[in-house]
Parts: structure tokens; C-alpha cells; sequence
């Protein structure tokens, strides 16, 4: 019987700042079809694990493996075409930009213009805001539909892997269940695998399969979401319980 190799790897990863050292030999996986959540106060490295694997921040030791093939070195563009997009924490549109040309930024890499006008249905029926303000400049969205428009440009490259990094930063309780709703029916319907950095605990650890936790730039614990979140330690340090 074959074990299935994991889709990404993070082995001995070092990364630093300058001289501020931000990862310290973090090491872990993601299987293909996985949500997977990092989880840890501010300042713990989770966002630096996002900017390493996508090439933003290159590691100064280890290795990162994305679908059994070496990209510590590579550039983010490259990184893009092998089939990884990434969201980053205060979503970044381009605010001149209409909804529409965001979303074709997105696809950027691609030049299989009928297939790129489906995924730009099949976001439009994700999110229908969007579709209602396609001709709209992207930066009068408000913070939840920039969100939405974050998460939809990013599948306009087709990827295989999402980094979502802080999807509910700065969003109500009613629209963060929307946005998390939405990312478990990605995962579910297109196959995407999903890692996410998220500071929302609870709501993290329900909708993964496995989470782990990073404290001062090392990984503390890892398990299955619903182990997670009976852990007292998680429970104590993470949720007020």
C-alpha cells in the first residue's frame, strides 16, 4: 500500500528579519485536500511560515517542498505557476482597480481565456457581491468584500494550495462565519487545500483536519482540529477558557 506524499513541506525551516530570527526549525506538512490552520499570538512567526512557502521571504536554512519539488529559492512569480496563491494578512487589492481587473490580476499567469472566464463565474457564485460591483474600484469595497475579492483573485490562478493569512482581521463575527463558510466550500467542491493563519481560535480549529501551534518562531503542538480544541493548554492560551 503507498503512503501519499504530502503536497507541501516545511523541514528545519529557519527564517529571519535582519538579525531577528522570526522561524526557528519549524518543520511540517500538508496533505493535498487538507485544511490545515496555524494558530499562535501575535508575533509567533505565523505569518513569516505564509511569506517563506511563497517565496515573499526566502529561508536562511531548510528546506520547503511544494508537490515533491524544491522552492526555498524560487521567486513568488514562479512559486504562482506551479500552483500556489497567496492571501495576504490586510488583503492588498489593487484600490484603482475595478473588482473585474483585480480578479483578472489574479489570472495573470494564464492564458486560456475560456477557462478564465469560467473561474470568473464560478467566483462570481461564491461571492454574488462581487459580480454586482464587478465595474467598481476595488477600493470602495468595504472590508469584508475586500476580503472576498483577496480570496477570489487568488483562485483565478487556479491553485492547487491557498495561503490565507488572517481572513478575519478587522471583520464582524457574521461576516467572518460568511468567510469561513465559503473557504470550507472551496476546500470541499474545487479540491483546493487550504492553510490558513488565523487568530479566530475556535472558529480555526472547527473547520480544519489538523492544526498546529507556534509560539517565539517554534512549532509547540500539533493535532487534529477537534483534539485542539478540547487541549486545555490551547484552551487556556488561546480561547479565555
Amino acid at each position: 500500500m503507498s503512503v501519499a506524499h504530502p503536497l507541501l513541506t516545511l523541514a528545519n525551516v529557519e527564517s529571519a528579519y535582519g538579525p531577528i530570527k522570526a522561524l526557528r526549525g519549524v518543520s511540517l506538512e500538508v496533505h493535498a485536500g487538507q485544511i490545515v490552520t496555524v494558530l499562535g499570538s501575535n508575533g509567533a512567526g505565523k505569518s513569516t511560515i505564509l511569506k517563506t512557502i511563497s517565496g515573499i521571504l526566502d529561508p536562511r536554512r531548510g528546506t520547503v517542498t511544494f508537490k515533491g519539488q524544491s522552492i526555498g529559492a524560487k521567486d513568488p512569480a514562479q512559486i504562482v505557476r506551479l500552483g500556489l496563491s497567496h492571501v495576504p494578512e490586510g488583503r492588498e487589492v489593487f484600490p484603482l482597480l475595478s473588482v473585474y481587473d483585480n480578479l483578472l490580476m489574479g489570472a495573470y499567469t494564464r492564458t486560456d481565456r475560456d477557462a478564465v472566464a469560467r473561474d470568473m463565474e464560478q467566483v462570481f457564485h461564491y461571492f454574488p457581491i462581487l459580480k454586482e460591483r464587478a465595474n467598481q474600484d476595488a477600493g470602495l469595497l468595504s472590508g469584508g468584500q475586500q476580503q472576498m475579492l483577496a480570496i477570489s483573485r487568488a483562485l483565478m490562478a487556479q491553485p492547487e494550495l491557498i495561503l490565507l493569512d488572517e481572513p478575519s482581521l478587522g471583520l464582524s463575527p457574521k461576516l467572518t462565519k460568511e468567510i469561513f463558510e465559503i473557504v470550507v466550500r472551496i476546500n470541499r467542491e474545487r479540491g483546493t487545500t487550504i492553510l490558513l493563519v488565523e487568530q479566530n481560535v475556535r472558529n480555526a480549529l472547527q473547520m480544519c483536519q489538523r492544526g498546529c501551534i507556534i509560539e517565539h518562531g517554534q512549532l509547540l503542538k500539533t493535532g487534529r482540529g477537534e483534539e485542539l480544541l478540547r487541549d486545555p493548554d490551547v484552551q487556556r492560551s488561546y480561547m479565555g477558557l
